[in-house]
C-alpha cells in the first residue's frame, strides 16, 4: 500500500473494486484483519494477502483515473550574465567557502582550523570587485548563504547577478533576494528617460520609487531633489520621512530651499529629519540660526587667573527653536536646560567657536576649562556635531591623545563616542590612533575601536595588535577573554603577517597564576591565525585574472629554480616583515 493516495479522488466513481470503497479498505488495514475480514477473500489467499491486493487493484484504477492537469507555463529563460566567469581555482575555493556553513565550531575551543564562513565576505568582496560573474551552479548555495546572514546579501546578491532573481522567483525561500533588489527585482529606466522616471516615479511601489531617488540621487542629486520635490504635498508621512532620509546621499548646498520647507511639514519626525540634514551643511541658514543661539550661551570668561568657558543654558524653548528641529520634551532624567544647549550646540557649525573664543584651534578651546560643570555637556554635544559634520580637526582634538590615561579624549566618554569620532578620520591617522591607544592600554577596550579601522589593517596597526597578543600570552592572560579580537585579525590583519607570526606558534611556558590550559589554547589561536592569513593570501592569488600569453612565458622565464610558482602578488597591500 506503499505510494497510495491518501485522499478520496472525486473523479472516480465510491467504488474502489469488488472489496468496496477505498475508505473500507483504509478502514480494514487500520482495525486489523484479525478484527475486520475483507470481503470476497478467493480461495487459497490469507486475508491479509487479499487485502493487500484489493488495495493494489484500487490504486492502479484510482491512478488510471485521473485526468492530466493543465500544462504549467514554461518558465522564462535566466538572463544571460555578461561579466568574465570566475577562474577555476576561485569557482573551487567558493564551493569550499559555501559548503562550510556551520559557522565555526559553536562553543569551546575552537582548534587551529581557518572559518571558512567568516572568509566568505571578504572573498566576495574580492571577487566584485574583479568584476566576475557567480558560476551557476553556485547559486543555490550562495542564496541559502545569505538567507541565513543578511549582513552577506549585498554583496552575495551582486555577485549572483541577474539569475539570482530569476532563481528567486522560483524558490519562496530566496524572496528575500526580490525584497532587496530595487523593485522587487525589476530594473529601473534609464535615469536619462525622463518619461520612464516620471511615469515609475507616480506608479511604481514604494521600494521602487525608493530605488529610483536613490539612483537619481547618486548621479544627478538635483534631478532626485526636483522628483521628490514634484509629489511632496500627496505623500504619506511615513514615506515622506523615508523619501528625505535619501536625500543624504549628495547632500549639498543646493538642497536647502527644499529643507527649508519640510521645516514646516506637519510630521514631527520629518521636522527633525530635515533640520538634521541642514545642521549637516555648515552654510545654511538654520545652522547659522543655530550659531546665533548657540554662541548666546558659551562665551569666553577672562576675568579669572586664566581664560574659561562660562555656559548660559536656555531659560526656554521657544516656538523657533522648536521649528529648527530642536525637541523640547527631554528624556527621562536629563534636566531641560542641559537639553536644549546640547541640541543647540551639536546643530552649530564647528567654524562657530574658534571666532566666538578667541581664535583658538579646536585643540586649545577644547583644553579650556569650562565653569560650574558644563563641561561634560558642552564637549559631548561637541563630540556629537564633529560626528554630524565629519570634521577631521575637531574630531582628533575631542579624542586627545591615545596614550592619555584615560584615553578617552576631552569629549568622549564611552568607546561608541570614541568609535564615532574616529569614523571622522582618515584611515591612516585612524588606523594610529588606534594603534598608541593599543600600545597604551592594551585590547581590553580595543574591540569596537578595531571595528571602525579599514581592512587589511594598516602596518603600525597589525604590529599593535600582534603585539598586545603577545604580551597577554606571555602574562598568562586568560585566553578566552581575547577571542573577538583573534576573530578581527583573521579577517583584518595583512597577510604578510603571517611570517612574522610564526615565532609564536610554539606552546609557551606557563606562568603560575595562568589560567589552566592557556597555553595550548593560544598555540591553537596564533595557528589558526596564521593559516588563516595565508589562505587569505591564498584567495587573493585565485581571484587574481588570468595571465596573457606574454605574460604567461614570461612567468614560466622567471620561476624560481625550485620549480615553484611565486604567483600573483596579493591584492591586499603588504606590511613590513619582522620576525
Amino acid at each position: 500500500m506503499n505510494g497510495a493516495p491518501g485522499g478520496r479522488d472525486t473523479a472516480i466513481p465510491d467504488g474502489a473494486g469488488k472489496d468496496g470503497t477505498w475508505e473500507e479498505l483504509v478502514t480494514t488495514a487500520l482495525l486489523g484483519t484479525d478484527r475486520r475480514t475483507p470481503a470476497h477473500v478467493p480461495p487459497g489467499r490469507t486475508a491479509p494477502a487479499a487485502l493487500l491486493d484489493a488495495a493494489a487493484v484500487a490504486t492502479v484504477r484510482r491512478r488510471a483515473g485521473l485526468r492530466p492537469g493543465r500544462a504549467a507555463r514554461r518558465p522564462e529563460r535566466a538572463p544571460a550574465d555578461p561579466r568574465p566567469p570566475l577562474p577555476a581555482a576561485a569557482a573551487r575555493r567558493l564551493t569550499t567557502l559555501l559548503a562550510d556553513r556551520s559557522g565555526g565550531t559553536g562553543g569551546g575551543r575552537r582548534g587551529s582550523t581557518p572559518d571558512l564562513m567568516e572568509l566568505l565576505p571578504q572573498w566576495l568582496a574580492a571577487a566584485n570587485a574583479h568584476g566576475y560573474a557567480a558560476p551557476p551552479q553556485a547559486l543555490p548555495a550562495l542564496l541559502d548563504a545569505a538567507r541565513g546572514r543578511t549582513d552577506l546579501r549585498p554583496a552575495a546578491l551582486a555577485f549572483a547577478g541577474p539569475r539570482a532573481l530569476w532563481l528567486a522567483r522560483l524558490n519562496p525561500d530566496w524572496r528575500f533576494a526580490l525584497r532587496a533588489a530595487p523593485g522587487g527585482g525589476a530594473a529601473l529606466p534609464d535615469t536619462e528617460d525622463a518619461e520612464a522616471v516620471r511615469r515609475l516615479w507616480r506608479e511604481g511601489l514604494f521600494a521602487e520609487r525608493a530605488a529610483l531617488l536613490g539612483a537619481l540621487r547618486a548621479r544627478t542629486p538635483e534631478r532626485g531633489r526636483d522628483l521628490l520635490a514634484s509629489t511632496w504635498a500627496t505623500e504619506r508621512a511615513e514615506d515622506r520621512l523615508m523619501f528625505l532620509d535619501s536625500l543624504r546621499t549628495g547632500l549639498s548646498g543646493a538642497d536647502e530651499p527644499f529643507l527649508e520647507q519640510a521645516l514646516g511639514d506637519r510630521s514631527r519626525n520629518v521636522r527633525a529629519t530635515a533640520a538634521d540634514l541642514l545642521s549637516a551643511l555648515p552654510g545654511s541658514a538654520l545652522a547659522a540660526r543655530m550659531a546665533v543661539r548657540a554662541t548666546a550661551c558659551v562665551a569666553l570668561d577672562r576675568t579669572g587667573d586664566a581664560p574659561a568657558i562660562v555656559v548660559e543654558a536656555p531659560l526656554e524653548c521657544d516656538a523657533d527653536m522648536e521649528r529648527d528641529g530642536v525637541v523640547a520634551t527631554p528624556p527621562a532624567g536629563k534636566g531641560e536646560r542641559s537639553w536644549w544647549l546640547g541640541q543647540l550646540v551639536e546643530s552649530a557649525p564647528l567654524g562657530t567657536w574658534p571666532r566666538r573664543l578667541g581664535g583658538r584651534t579646536p585643540e586649545e578651546i577644547v583644553a579650556l576649562p569650562v565653569t560650574d560643570g558644563w563641561q561634560g555637556e558642552l564637549h559631548a554635544a561637541w563630540c556629537r556635531a564633529a560626528v554630524r559634520q565629519r570634521d577631521a580637526a575637531w574630531s582628533r582634538a575631542l579624542l586627545g591623545s591615545p596614550s592619555a590615561p584615560e584615553a578617552g579624549g576631552p569629549g568622549a566618554v564611552s568607546l561608541a563616542e570614541r568609535a564615532k569620532l574616529l569614523a571622522a578620520l582618515g584611515p591612516e591617522d585612524r588606523a594610529a590612533w588606534v594603534a598608541g591607544f593599543i600600545a597604551t592600554h592594551g585590547l581590553s577596550e580595543a574591540f569596537q575601536l578595531l571595528g571602525v579601522c579599514a581592512v587589511p589593517w594598516a602596518p603600525p596597526l597589525g604590529r599593535a595588535v600582534v603585539d598586545a597578543l603577545d604580551i597577554a600570552r606571555d602574562a598568562g592572560s586568560y585566553p578566552w577573554s581575547f577571542s573577538g579580537v583573534m576573530g578581527l585579525a583573521e579577517r583584518c590583519l595583512d597577510p604578510a603577517e603571517a611570517t612574522r607570526l610564526e615565532t609564536l606558534l610554539s606552546i609557551p611556558d606557563e606562568p603560575e597564576d595562568a589560567a589552566p590550559g592557556a597555553g595550548g589554547y593560544w598555540a591553537e589561536a596564533f595557528q589558526r591565525l596564521v593559516t588563516t592569513l595565508r589562505l587569505r593570501a591564498e584567495m587573493a592569488r585565485e581571484l587574481m585574472p588570468p595571465a596573457g600569453p606574454r605574460e604567461g612565458a614570461l612567468s614560466r622565464r622567471t620561476r624560481p629554480a625550485d620549480g615553484r610558482s611565486p604567483g600573483p602578488t596579493p591584492r591586499w597591500p603588504r606590511s613590513s616583515r619582522r620576525g
